[in-house]
């Protein structure tokens, strides 16, 4: 195993118990952290930070190793995207009445507050853009490309598993899981990191903007 794969392993590893031990002693989260100026800006050092990581683990092979180039085809990623996008949708929809998943991550306010309107604007910008790079970035661009080489479908399934685990949620896990894996299965695809950043981050902007609808 390479040192590469093992440092991103403990990255990983460090995040996923951190993020469970923070749910474990947190409390119920604020549905309405949208709404709050700090959401935005602990988002913006926790992704800085992850990202600088992900640099150095992948420096002097950073384009390659987060697969920073254009896909095979972006007919067949729209394509795929499609699918990715419907069935996660599908399963979170089938799910939600028992799981009620939306409210475990604190991203569901109550109700529209305009008078807010600037916090969550800062909000959506770093959910929807900042956060779906870096977790590309962290997971389908460097961790695929180190797990590739013992396999495709260990690397779609297992950075699939990773990204859900890392989020430190327990009723949302299913919906992660299977939309890690959808992204992952789309990076295998298209060779490029670039359609399942377009993809999260429309899966994100949706799930914000229906929650305050």
């Amino acid at each position: 195993m390479s040192g590469r794969l093992l440092a991103w392993l403990a990255l990983i590893g460090a995040q996923i118990l951190l993020n469970y031990a923070s749910r474990a002693t947190g409390g119920k989260p604020d549905r309405n952290t949208v709404y709050h100026w700090s959401t935005a800006a602990q988002a913006l050092v926790f992704y800085g930070l992850l990202f600088g990581i992900v640099l150095l683990i992948s420096r002097e092979r950073t384009t390659e190793l987060l697969a920073l180039r254009r896909p095979r085809s972006w007919t067949r990623a729209a394509g795929t995207a499609a699918l990715v996008i419907v069935g996660v949708i599908v399963l979170e929809l089938a799910v939600e009445p028992f799981l009620h998943a939306n409210r475990e991550q604190g991203y569901t306010p109550t109700s529209w507050q305009p008078e807010h309107a600037g916090a969550f604007a800062a909000s959506f910008v770093v959910l929807v853009f900042v956060g779906p790079f870096v977790e590309e970035a962290t997971f389908r661009g460097l961790g695929y490309s180190l797990l590739v080489p013992y396999g495709e479908l260990l690397a779609i399934l297992a950075t699939g598993v990773l990204f859900g685990l890392a989020h430190g949620l327990v009723e949302a896990l299913p919906v992660l899981v299977a939309l890690g894996v959808g992204l992952a299965f789309l990076r295998a695809r298209t060779d490029s990191l670039y359609p399942g950043f377009v993809l999260h981050a429309l899966f994100n902007a949706i799930a914000l903007t229906l929650a305050v609808a």
